[in-house]
């Protein structure tokens, strides 16, 4: 994966505005903050964002991929105020489940989701170099 940054860009915090990258892609459908049983746990914002990125890493796994290998992520929240007033905590918890890689992102504010409770929803697009599991 190559990041594309255009010279005399700033540089952008927490993502990428480019990546270029070849090999296996893997998709993985928008995960939201619930558990293996569909089992909403928390109405945290910051709770919710650690699960649906738990599950996000747990899918990636089963093809042999992992957070390296995402490319591209869009987030769907309810409230970008809570995106927000959370940011310090969403990027402590993103780097702890997601390491230092920072793809492509796009965040969208919605005005609801199909789970009720669910608060953030997240979707990816992996790509696996050639040769890798």
């Amino acid at each position: 994966m190559r990041i594309l940054q255009p010279p005399g860009w700033k540089r952008p915090s927490g993502y990428a505005n480019g990546v270029s990258a070849s090999g296996r892609l893997v998709f993985v459908a928008g995960q939201v903050g619930w558990d293996e049983n569909e089992v909403m746990r928390s109405d945290d914002f910051v709770d919710q964002v650690r699960q649906a990125l738990s599950n996000i890493v747990a899918i990636l796994a089963e093809d042999g991929a992992g957070p390296e290998h995402v490319t591209r992520m869009t987030w769907y929240c309810t409230d970008k105020g809570d995106y927000l007033d959370h940011l310090a905590d969403v990027g402590r918890t993103y780097r702890e489940i997601m390491g230092r890689n920072f793809p492509v992102m796009t965040l969208v504010e919605i005005s609801g989701l199909v789970e009720d409770r669910a608060k953030v929803e997240i979707e990816v697009t992996a790509v696996v170099p050639e040769g890798d599991a």
